[in-house]
């Protein structure tokens, strides 16, 4: 059915703090691709975008941040990418809306992109397109491009005051892209006082890096925090005297400004030849926020902040995580010995049949062979983190875990990234989540969800059993599957045990693992 799209000479036009722009309309939905928040200068903050006259076109997305080394696709079914052009010029948002009055007072939505703080883009996935979010949540959705790998996260601060917080440049950035959400997102319909910054895996991770972040506070009041925490992830001891130095040796130059203007493949080269043996023993090498006076710290580590106790979240992981490759085949015509036999040799066998007793009360219903690709690497400190948050009064704290078993494979455990679709509203754009009559329902759980979380900072809604906060001591797990419940610490002992006899696993099936992004 064709939609009405308006794209003319004088609408649908926006003016912002630096000049007015023009995107194109889609039936209800206004959309603006690859809009310039700030420029940035190799591994300096990131600055204002300069003043223009006239009208810019924004029909396009931006170039994304360059990667490290070239991707291979792989598990389009379950995760289909897109691959855009790269370039250091990529400090841009993209936006969807309802409105375009001032006085609508949408609510905002931020997408921080995963990849960790090292790959990834604002359009990889294409289920990170905001226009069903938009248009069936009736918000302003927006997704954000910033600095990553070298050029966001390299600390070069021992060279010299000018790189003192090269470290956490492409965090910047996301406060600059915050910075301009809140002084232009009225234009666009949304509520500045009404933000939410949402994200999984590395985006989840930015959610509570910029929870800890001074130059944050106000520009957003919710998180949303998905797979995004891990162990021993940030704030290793050291600086970046030793890999910048023998970057410059690779590279054969001797004044660390020469750095500044070395083509990004020789720069990106030479890091990846030379930080492997330096983090083998140990040293640092970036890659991730460095806690400073700009980004605090891991609030595990250090305690939340005192603006980061008053903003509501909503985190959880899903069940499987890394279980990425095929399911286990025929795994419901398995007899208990066979999936049995599986679990010790997972688990081992002294302990395996207090594994298989923990796990058939935490997850009824679920085969017996699903516990030996149950997640621990996320779902270990998002439960430290749970604890730790909720213990403060200032604002809620709602824990959920996604359990859907997807149809593929005598049936697939959720994976990393397996919720996104269902929260983005385009589940119809993902091959594997087309179930009819299920489908549907789920998305609707989820999608309201997330949006009544976004706008009200309470993700309860009529699809879904009643949801309390996290309390001291007691984490209310909402089991989002074709059935949903709530669990009280039904998961803690049993996560324990598995991550005492698995320590650091990430599941036999890792290796086939699309990109954690």
């Amino acid at each position: 059915m064709a939609k009405r799209f308006v794209c003319s000479m004088t609408e649908p036009i926006v003016q912002t703090t630096a000049g007015k722009i023009r995107g194109f309309q889609l039936d209800s939905t206004y959309v603006f691709y690859g809009v310039r928040y700030a420029v940035a200068k190799r591994f300096q903050p990131p600055q204002p975008v300069e003043p223009w006259e006239g009208v810019k076109d924004t029909l396009s997305y931006g170039f994304v941040c360059p990667l490290l080394k070239q991707e291979t696709p792989s598990g389009e079914e379950k995760i289909p990418h897109r691959y855009w052009p790269m370039d250091e010029d990529c400090l841009n948002l993209n936006i969807w809306t309802q409105s375009l009055k001032p006085d609508a007072k949408k609510p905002v939505l931020v997408w921080l992109h995963g990849g960790g703080f090292v790959a990834g883009s604002a359009i990889e996935h294409v289920a990170y397109d905001g226009f069903n979010m938009s248009q069936y949540g009736d918000a302003v959705v927006i997704s954000v491009n910033h600095r990553l790998n070298v050029l966001g996260y390299l600390d070069l601060s021992p060279f010299g005051e000018k790189y003192q917080n090269s470290c956490n440049a492409g965090n910047a950035d996301l406060v600059a892209a915050l910075q301009w959400i809140h002084d232009n997102v009225a234009n666009f319909g949304g509520d500045p006082e009404n933000v939410t910054i949402f994200g999984q895996s590395g985006g989840g991770m930015k959610v509570w890096t910029l929870m800890q972040t001074p130059a944050a506070d106000g520009l957003f009041q919710k998180g949303i925090i998905q797979s995004g925490v891990v162990e021993d992830f940030f704030d290793g001891e050291g600086d970046g005297r030793e890999v910048v130095t023998a970057m410059m040796e690779e590279l054969g130059v001797e004044d660390v400004e020469e750095l500044e203007t070395v083509p990004y493949a020789q720069l990106a080269a030479a890091y990846l030849k030379v930080s492997p043996a330096i983090a083998a023993k140990g040293g640092y090498i970036g890659g991730r926020p460095k806690a400073n006076d700009f980004y605090l710290g891991d609030p595990r580590q250090i305690g939340f902040t005192e603006h980061a106790k008053t903003i509501p979240v909503l985190i959880g992981t899903v069940l499987g995580e890394f279980s990425f490759g095929h399911g286990v085949p025929y795994k419901y015509d398995m007899s208990e010995a066979d999936q049995i036999a599986m679990v010790e040799k997972k688990y081992g066998k002294e302990e395996s049949a207090k594994v298989i007793e923990m796990f058939r009360k935490a997850y009824p219903g679920k085969c017996l062979t699903d516990v030996c690709v149950l997640d621990t690497m996320f779902r270990a400190p998002t439960i430290d983190f749970i604890a730790k948050k909720s213990v403060h009064p200032e604002s809620p704290t709602y824990s959920y875990m996604f359990t859907y078993e997807f149809p593929i494979d005598s049936g697939k455990v959720a994976w990393h990234c397996a919720e996104i679709p269902l929260v983005f509203h385009n589940a119809e754009l993902v091959p594997i989540y087309n179930t009819p009559g299920v489908t549907e329902v789920l998305q609707e759980r989820v999608f309201s969800a997330w949006m009544n979380f976004a706008r009200y900072g309470n993700p309860g809604n009529a699809a879904l059993p009643a949801w309390p906060a996290c309390e001291a001591g007691v984490e209310n797990t909402m089991i989002l599957d074709t059935d949903c419940e709530v669990r009280v610490n039904y998961d803690h002992e049993l996560v324990a045990t598995c991550l005492r006899l698995a320590p650091g696993s990430l599941h036999d099936e890792e290796d086939d693992a699309p990109k954690m992004h």
